[in-house]
């Protein structure tokens, strides 16, 4: 029971809100880069594996950036364009290198095993998954280190954001 405990005090911590808020923005957007891949490789055909690839994963990097920013790291205002935004957008396009490399893979596996469009939209998907998980913790530690300011700024904006009344009908 202890250790429930603790897990419940370190999620109400700043770093344990921060890794959550992390974790779930990584989520959502691996989520959008799915989708889309599903839909524009899977189903409607537009593209081919590396290019549905490369096209889903730049549909998920605006969101990704925008959550990341403001949501899991608290900051608003102008973002600061060689501090925030020219790392962010390397990392990403390093991501999505690495996804060609994986699409290329899922594409010459997918020829070998004569794999039918689902097989092949399947294995195209989790190879997207796994390119991006290679950068989970990586961007992790480079996003803690663009966004970071003070815990006691943080932690207001925390506040800010618990008073705050929610509407309910």
């Amino acid at each position: 029971m202890a250790l429930v405990s603790d897990v419940r005090a370190w999620s109400k911590s700043h770093q344990g809100r921060k890794l959550i808020r992390y974790s779930l923005t990584s989520v959502i957007s691996t989520a959008v880069s799915l989708f889309s891949l599903l839909m524009i490789f899977g189903v409607f055909h537009l593209f081919g594996e590396v290019t549905s690839t490369v096209v889903a994963n730049a549909i998920a990097i605006l969101p990704s950036y925008y959550l990341n920013r403001s949501w899991a790291w608290g900051k608003s205002g102008k973002s600061h364009f060689r501090k925030e935004i020219v790392p962010f957008w390397s990392m990403a396009a390093l991501g999505i290198f690495v996804s060609i490399f994986g699409a290329g893979l899922a594409k010459h596996l997918g020829n070998t095993w004569h794999l039918h469009h689902l097989g092949q939209t399947a294995l195209v998907l989790v190879a997207n998954v796994l390119s991006f998980g290679i950068f989970w913790v990586l961007k992790l530690l480079l996003f803690n280190r663009l966004f970071h300011f003070e815990l006691e700024e943080y932690d207001e904006h925390l506040v800010h954001e618990e008073e705050e009344p929610t509407n309910s009908r």
